[in-house]
């Protein structure tokens, strides 16, 4: 590493910011405890990254830098085609994934201010991009990629906290995963971000989207510099790691490209996104690195998923070398085998050589499956997703075939992140599952509609769905002063009331209120005391009242008639929570 950062340093430095960067990464220390203080939000206490364990365990990661050549100059688009410095691209899904992450974020805590090219820094140096894009449709990695064993020999000592399921070691944890969490960790912090009902540190839209979370733990900004430097130093508890992310951070800013899945580009030697295929060594001590080679993450095979063959060189102008006990090439004279390409003679019968592929199938409809109607109050997510099934005319399933779903109707619901509609890729099962749905404000029914890109014949299915209004089981005033008035004048406090529902705060839920006769009788008494509209004119009813963001209710100001007594004001509110309040002129 040395001598390739030498030869870089040696092209020349665009930018002194960048060549002082590479410098800072190649003579800072490793150690944890170097670590520069920042200062951050203030952080809630179920949304606080531990002080003492880092995101990755503190495991090795690649501190291999960019090219001091930018992508583009500074200021040009970050959406580039696919073309530049092959360091520059970024696999389709993996970036797919940080800008969904970003998005998500963004909607849920603007304040943060995550740009996916963050994500996409930490993801180069923990995985290599999941190891060059290595990841099915769904953004599941097609092998685990994991760290080495936390034992303590070199690296952090975190016994084992997940029994093994993402990890498979029951003797101690190892991060795993794109994004490199412990399992630890990502028992807090994991997300579902591709909407399969699952949280896996596998996968690149659920891990994104977790490491997204993460970086913005307790209101931090990351356009604050100590910020964005206190939640990178989170992640990994080094000032080499903090200066090596930060210069993939800047060189991603000055523009990336996309590059097909499978195509990225992997760091130099041996880590998180190496080809190695070594399975996990039995969980133990391990052997401590050595000062010339550093022990770090290995990806390993999927727990009973055979291995694939290799395919041999077939090019007729490299025949394969002889080895002991290996028959020789043909000689001249020798009758040839066939070309690759060259049709096979029929077997005996007429049928097909043995060794024949099967036909491709071909998906014959589309099946809907999963429950019935899904539901959800305004402004929540659904819980469970339109999913579909193509099959082939035998009823088989068919891997591989794009599933459009749209949103249609008379809705403000939206599939996150924010969109009407998207292409999901079916699964080897043959499954397809649209992203989980932002139900809006609009109440209503409206449909999920799954069709087969460019083959209109195929029919469609739809699911339904619908937006309830948001409701309060409670209501409840924020003071107790007695509301007292003179004849004729004006009550001096105003009446405010709290909606509540399951004991939490019922945020934007529609009430009406009206003053009453009494608790059976709704009409309005003889000279009660009333509201004003514009002009001035006694109003003794008021609708389309909606609580804020806190669940509270505040009545315009309330005047008395010109008789005496006492009069009720009742406050009801979508959902079935109503309240009576007593004013008194005297």
């Amino acid at each position: 590493m040395p001598a390739l950062f030498g030869s870089r340093l040696r092209r020349g430095a665009t930018t002194t910011a960048v060549a002082a960067a590479a410098i800072a990464a190649l003579s800072a220390s490793q150690a944890p405890g170097a670590i520069p203080t920042g200062t951050g939000g203030s952080q809630a206490a179920d949304a606080t990254p531990s002080p003492d364990t880092a995101v990755t365990g503190n495991s090795p990661y690649y501190t291999e830098l960019p090219p001091l050549t930018t992508p583009d100059k500074p200021g040009a688009s970050i959406d580039l085609p696919a073309t530049g410095p092959a360091e520059a691209g970024i696999p389709a899904t993996v970036l797919a994934a940080y800008k969904r992450a970003e998005q998500t974020v963004t909607e849920d805590k603007p304040g943060c201010n995550l740009p996916w090219q963050l994500l996409a820094a930490i993801g180069k140096v923990e995985s290599g991009q999941a190891r060059g894009g290595q990841v099915d449709a769904d953004g599941t990695t097609l092998a685990p990629i994991l760290g080495p064993v936390l034992n303590g020999v070199g690296f952090a000592n975190i016994s084992d906290t997940d029994n093994g399921r993402y990890d498979g070691d029951t003797t101690h944890d190892r991060a795993v995963g794109p994004m490199q969490f412990i399992p630890s960790t990502w028992a807090t912090w994991g997300q579902d971000g591709n909407g399969d009902g699952s949280k896996d540190p596998n996968n690149i839209y659920d891990a994104a989207l977790a490491a997204a979370y993460y970086l913005c733990a307790g209101d931090r900004d990351l356009s604050v510099e100590a910020d964005l430097h206190q939640a990178i130093l989170g992640y990994n508890r080094s000032t080499e790691y903090l200066n090596t992310v930060l210069t993939w951070f800047r060189y991603y800013k000055n523009g990336t490209h996309e590059v097909p899945d499978g195509q990225g580009v992997l760091p130099v030697g041996p880590g998180p996104g190496s080809p190695s295929t070594t399975p996990p060594t039995t969980p133990g001590p391990t052997t401590p690195p050595s000062a010339s080679t550093p022990n770090k993450p290995v990806v390993s095979p999927r727990p009973n998923t055979p291995s694939t063959p290799s395919t041999p060189d077939t090019s007729p102008s490299k025949p394969p070398a002889s080895e002991p006990g290996t028959p020789k090439p043909p000689t001249p004279g020798t009758p040839k085998p066939p070309t690759p390409g060259t049709p096979k003679p029929p077997a005996p019968g007429g049928g097909e050589t043995p060794g024949t592929p099967d036909p491709e199938p071909v998906v014959a409809r589309l099946v809907k499956t999963g429950s019935g109607t899904a539901t959800a109050v305004a402004g929540s997510r659904f819980t469970e997703g339109a999913s579909v099934r193509a099959t082939d005319a035998a009823g088989k399933p068919v891997a591989d075939v794009p599933v459009r779903f749209e949103i249609v109707g008379d809705t403000d619901a939206r599939f996150v992140p924010g969109k009407t509609g998207l292409t999901v890729v079916t699964g080897e099962d043959g499954a397809a599952t649209a992203p989980v749905v932002q139900a809006g404000e609009r109440t209503g029914t409206f449909t999920i509609r799954a069709t087969v890109v460019d083959e209109p014949d195929i029919g469609a299915v739809d699911h339904t769905a619908k937006v309830t209004a948001r409701q309060a089981d409670g209501l409840a005033r924020t003071s107790d002063t007695a509301l007292t008035a003179a004849p004729g004048a004006e009550f001096a406090d105003l009446v405010e009331v709290k909606a509540t529902y399951q004991g939490a705060a019922a945020p934007k839920v529609a009430a009406s209120t009206a003053f009453v006769t009494s608790a059976t009788d709704d009409t309005a008494p003889a000279d009660s005391p009333h509201f004003k509209d514009a002009d001035g004119n006694p109003l003794r009813t008021l609708t389309e009242l909606r609580t804020d963001a806190d669940g509270v209710l505040q009545l315009p100001k309330i005047f008395a008639g010109d008789t005496a007594g006492t009069f009720l004001l009742r406050i009801t509110t979508e959902g079935g929570a109503t309240l009576t309040v007593e004013l008194t002129v005297a």
